[in-house]
């Protein structure tokens, strides 16, 4: 396992335990041979190429980064200007070379290693003479994950500047698969994670964002799957790029019948200029491989990106319960209703209070003060430290909202510096919830931020931050940069943003940091390199949730996924669900309330005590075990999921009903990733009941499951190995 050479054929054989990625330099191409399923490396492997340029010219050639002008009219991976004003480049390869581990990317977050034995890393040196562009292509290849990561260094050798129009982070072809499909995920504000699978035909599929951010209605994420690909059957090939800010991915597929994928920043307002000596990292492409369907797929990623790219101390941590005070006060509070919120929820054994929007400035309603992080002594008389010091004694840990990357018209902070937003001299400034977006390609603006932020955290003892972020980014042009970087504004926008994170995390390891943007808008990989978990939906319907947690399972770990018991009528769609149903759903993430719990009666607050005990016996299984999705909310009017330890010796279930069914058959339940040979003790978490049963019956059987005649329904079941002897 791990990368083999064959220098006499330019073969490089990329090798996992499970997998193999095989390229093959042609006529000075990198071409690209096979991904998929692993195999044994012989002398030789070049007859498994099938075009060459000879044969077929470049328009048919499987190339690993292609470039428009001289041949090839499918989709590329790169586009440059030349100073003369030409777009004609032709990469030739260089050379090699091979590195233990995998390097860091420079500004930019990334999947590491703690090991050097972990993974190896190809780099392939290719040249354009003419122009002096050279480009190194990044493989990394994981010995025991079947995952490669890609990403491209552009740099200028030559004399003379050069203008990046695209530079994408990954492109590679599928030999005659024109019948593949699409998977990716999409929707909107409180309708996040959408499952969308179709067919791709002769053509562009385009997914791509053009805000400035990831975004609520196309995630950076897809996968190619066969027509029979099921969520444990078939092969899936999956594509997550770890990064922030606009994207794109596109899948071609030629009138021969091949698909070309090409994923990366988004190239619609891109540019960027390489001046002699300059370089630009392109963000990484998570790739990964699975020969069992979408469910190893998404394990996959799981354990990759819950152990491999969120880091920090809270990593590996148990996540705390929180109660959150917005859709319980909005911005209409003082101290005395602060404290009575958490003081209820101390004695329900919550163990964090987050205090949300309205604390700072003059903030009553969504249209001022975003920029003045100053507590406001109208609503909190003796400060923020008084609010979190007696929540501290109460026995919970106090946290604290933020929407630092915005700034109000109507604030301090904007009268006196009315040039810190993205802006474009003589055009309007476009608000959204009474606000713009402050320019975070300049330091003196990422400097006052952490100043801010810092001036807090040194006085107030905050254990959870919520970092909100409210907007697309509109007027992207920025009062720092020269007439000919404008086009650069976005992607620098994003570059700032990770500079002012890496510095605040380092700073403050202590603090648990959430990932916000109204909910879903920026949940991608760049933030949880960061942000180790991430609030999914502003939409705390239980029923929505059912299937915005089961979509963004797709790519996203469990621990990632921030889940929260809010008040009925729902404050979104107006849904009465109960309380019993709206804790199962929240209880499959990283659990919570948002909600006034001194309003509760004296059987509902049985109910959340219950539900928390529940909660911290689980939640090391639920947020570090495998997912196993059993049945899908977007298939039918039932949902199912479990998660199974590493050993396989325990688990949790989670099933519900949306509407009753009349006259309905006994039903069951056929789980999934159980050890055949052993032996589970079963017992229902609703009513106590104990069975055993043997893995193989659980998973060819199913466990049955009682039936009420209620909309709304839902179980869990915990499972145990019995123990021989």
């Amino acid at each position: 396992m791990g990368i083999i050479v064959q220098e006499n054929t330019g073969l490089f054989h990329l090798q996992s335990a499970g997998m193999s990625y095989l390229i093959q330099i042609v006529d000075g191409y990198p071409i690209h041979v096979y991904w998929g399923d692993k195999l044994k490396h012989r002398e030789p492997m070049a007859d498994l190429l099938i075009h060459t340029p000879e044969k077929a010219g470049l328009d048919r050639l499987f190339q690993e980064y292609p470039q428009y002008g001289s041949g090839d009219f499918r989709n590329p991976a790169y586009q440059v200007e030349l100073e003369d004003g030409t777009r004609i480049t032709e990469l030739k390869y260089e050379g090699y070379k091979l590195i233990r581990g995998k390097p860091s990317l420079a500004g930019l977050p990334a999947v590491y290693v703690e090991n050097e034995t972990e993974a190896e890393t190809l780099e392939l040196e290719l040249k354009d003479a003419y122009s002096g562009l050279k480009v190194i292509l990044i493989y990394t290849v994981f010995a025991d994950r079947n995952v490669i990561i890609r990403s491209a260094r552009l740099s200028n050798e030559g004399g003379k500047k050069l203008r990046l129009l695209r530079a994408l982070s990954a492109s590679i072809d599928f030999l005659d698969k024109g019948d593949l499909e699409i998977i990716y995920l999409s929707g909107a504000w409180a309708r996040e994670g959408n499952i969308t699978r179709r067919a791709l035909h002769q053509g562009e599929t385009r997914i791509d964002s053009k805000r400035g951010m990831s975004s609520h209605q196309l995630n950076p994420f897809s996968a190619l799957v066969a027509p029979e690909t099921t969520e444990n059957h078939g092969e899936a090939y999956g594509f997550s790029l770890v990064y922030s800010g606009g994207f794109e991915a596109v899948a071609e597929v030629d009138s021969f019948g091949s698909t070309r994928i090409s994923m990366g920043v988004n190239s619609f307002d891109f540019t960027w200029l390489l001046n002699p000596s300059d370089s630009f990292q392109t963000p990484e492409v998570v790739m990964v491989y699975s020969k069992q369907g979408l469910g190893e797929m998404s394990r996959t990623y799981h354990r990759l990106y819950r152990t491999r790219l969120c880091r920090g101390g809270y990593r590996d941590k148990e996540r705390p319960i929180l109660v959150n005070n917005w859709e319980a006060t909005y911005f209409n509070f003082n101290a005395d209703k602060l404290l009575a919120i958490a003081e209820e929820g101390a004695k329900l054994g919550i163990e964090l209070f987050v205090l949300d929007d309205g604390w700072f400035g003059k903030r009553d309603s969504d249209n001022s003060s975003l920029g003045d992080w100053y507590e406001d002594r109208r609503k909190l008389p003796d400060g923020l430290a008084d609010v979190a010091e007696r929540t501290n004694r109460l026995g919970l840990k106090f946290g604290l909202w933020f929407e630092p990357e915005m700034i109000s018209p109507d604030s301090d902070l904007y009268r006196e510096h009315p040039d810190w937003c993205l802006h474009v001299p003589g055009r309007r400034r476009s608000e959204a919830r009474w606000q713009l977006v402050l320019d975070y390609t300049r330091k003196e603006v990422r400097d006052y931020i952490y100043d801010s932020l810092s001036a807090i955290f040194s006085s107030v003892p905050v254990s959870y931050v919520k970092w909100d972020m409210n907007r697309a980014l509109t007027e992207m042009g920025s009062a720092s940069l020269p007439s000919e970087r404008q086009s650069e504004t976005a992607h620098r926008y994003v570059l700032g943003l990770y500079e002012l994170l890496e510095r605040i995390t380092t700073a403050y390891p202590n603090i648990l940091f959430e990932s916000c943007s109204s909910g879903g808008g920026r949940f991608d990989p760049g933030m949880l390199y960061y942000m180790p978990q991430t609030w999914t939906s502003d939409n705390t319907d239980a029923v929505e949730r059912l299937k915005i947690q089961y979509g963004t399972s797709l790519v996203y770990p469990v621990s990632t996924i921030g889940a929260h018991v809010s008040a009925v009528p729902n404050h979104q769609v107006g849904r009465i669900t109960p309380l019993d149903f709206r804790g199962n759903v929240a209880m499959s993430g990283n659990f919570g309330y948002e909600l006034d719990l001194t309003k509760f009666s004296d059987e509902e607050k049985e109910i959340v005590k219950n539900q928390v005990i529940t909660y911290k016996q689980i939640r090391g299984l639920v947020q570090k075990g495998d997912l196993y999705r059993l049945k899908s909310p977007f298939e039918g009017n039932e949902s199912a999921w479990m998660f199974v330890s590493e050993d396989k010796e325990e688990a949790v279930v989670y099933y519900f009903q949306v509407m009753a069914v009349p006259n309905a058959t006994r039903r069951t339940l056929r789980l999934d990733g159980l050890n055949p040979e052993l032996e589970y003790e079963v017992w229902s978490g609703d009513h106590g009941e104990k069975s055993s049963y043997g893995g193989d019956r659980l998973m060819q059987l199913g466990l049955h499951l009682a039936y009420h005649q209620k909309d709304y329904e839902s179980g869990w079941f915990r499972l145990k190995a019995v123990k021989a002897g």
